[in-house]
């Protein structure tokens, strides 16, 4: 759906799953971004390893390993939660200077694999949508946009493909508006913004792709009323109803109050 349709999704997958769908190699970096923390420590282990080697210091390794590792066993915990050997009765037996480079090769093979029944699943799924053969024509990168578009939302591709009548005396609150979005929103809150007002957290990629044009409608009263109201919107036809506030600050208040707050002022 998220292919055909470009509507798509905010998924946060790893370079590591997108690289399997696609048969794309795995690189070292890759396998590492999954578990930062234990790879951070495992690494600075390496190179101490390395260092105390070539001064050959023996007993000094021993130590680095005894005080440092000493919770470290041949098991690993998944991303389940569970608990797994990485050889038979690893869970018995302690990290040393000389059994250290098989745990390492160990623990990054299990973290390479440990996906691959869901990921051959999710191959599945998308082969029975998507043509084998069009997926093959893709690297992980296309298909990761593909399915979630960009990472970031473009305003400028959203000016072109919005719709808004004002007057002369109404354009400096469209320009406070777009102000708001383009220079005072962080990409948290674009994301909040689009869910407040179409649905969805993420935009076409292209121009092409739109099916619909967004659409402000302003709300013409007195500043001091104006100032006090809060936006609403039509999410099923991607409308804001925006009050014309009188300052950048005031449309930016309530612009984060709705879209953070007020999912309920969403008319539909």
């Amino acid at each position: 759906m998220a292919i055909r349709r470009k509507h798509y999704l905010d998924l946060k997958f790893p370079n590591l799953l997108w690289k399997q769908l696609v048969d794309e190699p795995i690189t070292m970096n890759d396998i590492e971004a999954i578990d930062i923390q234990s790879f951070a420590i495992i690494k600075e282990m390496e190179k101490n390893l390395e260092k105390y080697q070539f001064i050959d210091v023996g007993s000094d390794t021993n130590y680095l390993f005894s005080s440092v590792m000493s919770e470290f066993r041949f098991d690993i915990v998944s991303s389940s939660g569970h608990t797994y050997e990485l050889i038979p009765g690893g869970k018995d037996i302690p990290i040393t200077a000389d059994n250290f480079k098989e745990y390492c090769m160990r623990y990054r093979d299990y973290r390479l694999t440990e996906f691959r029944r869901q990921i051959d699943y999710i191959r599945q799924g998308l082969c029975s949508v998507v043509p084998n053969d069009f997926m093959t024509l893709l690297t992980s990168s296309e298909l990761e946009e593909a399915v979630c578009g960009k990472g970031q939302i473009d305003i400028e591709l959203l000016k072109r493909n919005t719709k808004c009548n004002y007057s002369n005396s109404e354009a400096q609150c469209v320009q406070r508006f777009w102000k708001v979005l383009s220079e005072m929103f962080n990409e948290e809150q674009k994301k909040l913004f689009l869910k407040f007002v179409w649905g969805r957290n993420t935009l076409p990629s292209r121009d092409e792709y739109f099916t619909e044009n967004f659409s402000i409608n302003l709300l013409m009263r007195n500043q001091c009323e104006a100032d006090r109201m809060l936006p609403r919107s039509h999410t099923c036809s991607f409308v804001l109803h925006l009050p014309s506030y009188s300052t950048v600050e005031i449309m930016y208040e309530r612009l984060n109050y709705a879209i953070t707050h007020c999912s309920s002022i969403d008319t539909d």
